[in-house]
C-alpha cells in the first residue's frame, strides 16, 4: 500500500513540476507584461513628471535629463511588456524591469523620512498615506526575479531558440574546454 501511495504522490508531482514549466513561468511573463504594458502607455499618453522628481532618483540615473529618463522608462516597460509576452529576450528584460522597479521604488514609492524599522515599515502598503508605498514595486521584482533565474519557461520564444541552438551544437553546447588556449 505505502508502495502505491509513494509512486501516485511521486507522479503527481512529477506532472505538477512539468506543467509548472509550461505554466508557472508564463503566468509571471503574463501578469507583468500587464503590469508594465499598463505603466508604459501611461507614461507613453501622459505628461512627463520626471522633472518634478529627478532630485530623488537614485545615481546614476540622477544625472540622466528628465527627458531622457522618462524615454527610457516608457521605453522599457512597453518593449519590455512585448517581450515578456512572447518569451524573447525575457532575462534581459526583466533584469531591466527590476531595475527600473528599484529606481521607481527608491525615487517614489519610498517614505520621505522615517527613524525606525517600524516607520519604515508603513511604506509597505498598496496604498499611499504619505507613508510610502513600497510594497508594489517589491512584489513585482519578487515575480521578476524567478524569470531573470530561470528563464522564461518552456511557452517561450527564448526556449524555442535555445533548443534549436542545443539541437545544432550537439555534446559541444556549453562544455568546458579541454586545453587551455595557446599563449599568444
Amino acid at each position: 500500500m505505502n508502495a502505491v501511495v509513494n509512486t501516485t504522490v511521486g507522479g503527481g508531482l512529477r506532472a505538477l513540476d512539468w506543467v509548472g514549466l509550461w505554466v508557472g513561468l508564463l503566468s509571471l511573463r503574463l501578469l507583468m507584461a500587464w503590469e508594465f504594458g499598463e505603466a508604459g502607455w501611461e507614461k507613453w499618453t501622459g505628461e512627463n513628471w520626471f522633472a518634478d522628481i529627478q532630485s530623488q532618483f537614485p545615481w546614476p540615473f540622477n544625472l540622466v535629463p528628465p527627458d531622457i529618463s522618462w524615454a527610457m522608462a516608457t521605453g522599457f516597460e512597453l518593449v519590455g511588456a512585448i517581450a515578456l509576452l512572447i518569451g524573447l529576450g525575457t532575462r534581459f528584460f526583466s533584469f531591466s524591469l527590476v531595475i527600473l522597479s528599484v529606481v521607481a521604488m527608491l525615487a517614489v514609492h519610498w517614505p520621505e523620512s522615517w527613524s525606525t524599522l517600524g516607520e519604515l515599515m508603513k511604506g509597505y502598503v498598496i496604498s499611499d498615506d504619505g507613508q510610502g508605498n513600497f510594497k508594489l514595486p517589491m512584489f513585482f521584482i519578487g515575480m521578476l526575479l524567478p524569470v531573470v533565474f530561470m528563464g522564461p519557461g518552456r511557452l517561450s520564444i527564448d526556449h524555442f531558440i535555445r533548443q534549436r541552438w542545443l539541437k545544432s551544437c550537439g555534446a559541444n553546447c556549453g562544455a568546458a574546454p579541454t586545453k587551455a588556449p595557446a599563449d599568444r
